[in-house]
């Protein structure tokens, strides 16, 4: 699984102009799955995002995790973190296809639900436009095959 974890002061999720998922401090998760994927890599990947220490402390260091700060997440499907970019026209034959993709993405999800997390997320395979209110901006990539 790939994902890209964004420190958010709030992000948002909209589909057909619809508010689908909103959330204030946490972070905004793109996630990808690909076709080696498990669940337990889901669970474990979940795990880790959960207990990433990026929000700063009273002495300005990263020293916090979600639970710290009372933050939420917003999960949103994303198979074009599988890109094939060796030409100018990504390929996307490296993404996961919905069967295993839809319960590894639920499964992460839960997992976070799990941890007693508000998870906030868009649909999958929709067309969604996703906003967000960086802080730092902090951005941090996870892929479980590394």
């Amino acid at each position: 699984m790939r994902a890209v974890v964004t420190r958010v002061k709030s992000a948002s999720v909209e589909i057909g102009g619809k508010v689908n998922g909103r959330i204030g401090q946490g972070y905004l998760v793109l996630l990808g799955v690909g076709p080696n994927d498990t669940e337990d890599a889901s669970v474990k990947l979940a795990d880790k995002i959960c207990n990433l220490r990026i929000f700063e402390d009273e002495n300005e260091k990263m020293n916090l995790n979600l639970e710290r700060v009372g933050g939420s997440i917003l999960v949103v499907s994303q198979f074009t973190l599988y890109a094939d970019t060796s030409s100018r026209r990504p390929g996307f034959s490296g993404a996961a296809k919905p069967d295993l993709a839809i319960p590894l993405y639920e499964k992460f999800m839960a997992r976070c639900r799990e941890r007693g997390f508000d998870v906030q997320h868009g649909e999958f395979g929709a067309d969604m436009q996703v906003f967000s209110q960086n802080d730092g901006p902090v951005t941090i990539l996870f892929d479980t095959e590394r």
